[in-house]
């Protein structure tokens, strides 16, 4: 099996070497065939320089620039269509999402699952600027949808490549991947993963 990781970048300069060291050991830990994909979505503070390095180092690294910033929808869809691996993983940049969670994911997947999103059920950030109106939205998009979710804004998820890929995404629908991947049939289950607090920058 090969993995396909699908990384959006803005601006996160100080952020790519540690993902990269946090990140690489658990895909060779897998045993399994990995490229990873960093979406430069249009960065202005050194992050392409950066991104140029990290591919220069490692042959499983690949980049793809965006000319000005198109927003992350934008750059999760040019990552899941260049992907070419039988599973296909998307996370933040800014080392919130947490790559030891990948293995679990994978295992899930493994339990005949075409789609496995992440449960930041312990979310290290600000209660009321960001927790609280998350959980409502969360529970307005489930009520109305009919698809029983408890975190739409997380974007660490697993999924095999014909879902990635029959999904087209715009404005801001990146974050509605399962309810899409679920209306077109597939199996989707959600897992609680690990959360981390910001460590460098804002949040975009």
């Amino acid at each position: 099996m090969k993995l396909s990781i699908v990384v959006p970048v803005y601006n996160e300069v100080e952020t790519l070497p540690r993902l990269y060291d946090a990140l690489l050991p658990v895909l060779r830990n897998t045993g399994h065939e990995y490229e990873v994909l960093l979406i430069d979505d249009g960065s202005r503070d050194g992050s392409w320089e950066v991104l140029q390095e990290l591919a220069q180092k490692n042959a499983h690294i690949k980049v793809i620039r965006f000319r000005r910033n198109y927003g992350q929808t934008a750059a999760m869809n040019a990552g899941l269509h260049e992907a070419t691996g039988d599973v296909v993983i998307t996370m933040d940049a800014d080392l919130q999402n947490d790559p030891t969670d990948i293995p679990m994911m994978l295992a899930k997947l493994d339990e005949g699952y075409d789609l496995v999103h992440g449960w930041r059920k312990n979310r290290q950030d600000k209660a009321l600027s960001r927790k609280l109106p998350s959980k409502i939205a969360n529970w307005l998009i489930s009520r109305v949808t009919g698809f029983p979710i408890h975190d739409l804004g997380c974007t660490l998820k697993a999924m095999r490549r014909e879902i990635a890929q029959d999904i087209q995404l715009y404005g801001e629908m990146h974050r509605f991947i399962p309810i899409l991947a679920h209306w077109r049939g597939a199996r989707c289950a959600e897992v609680v993963t690990k959360h981390h607090a910001r460590q460098f920058g804002v949040s975009k």
